[in-house]
């Protein structure tokens, strides 16, 4: 994606739950598929947000 920044790592914070488990059964027991793959998904959210960037404002932490 290109980023050249500096990514600075706060090690005195939690970094979330060590694994995340997304249970689909009960949704593919109604019927329900996925009709996008995960990468074609993330690419075209990408694409949507470059195309979006400069409607939003930066946000300084």
């Amino acid at each position: 994606m290109g980023h050249q920044g500096e990514i600075i790592w706060d090690s005195t914070k939690p970094d979330g739950t060590p694994k995340k488990l997304m249970d689909v059964t009960k949704m593919k027991n109604q019927g329900w598929s996925a009709k996008i793959a995960l990468e074609d998904g993330i690419q075209s959210t990408y694409q949507w947000f470059l195309e979006h960037a400069n409607n939003y404002k930066e946000v300084k932490i």
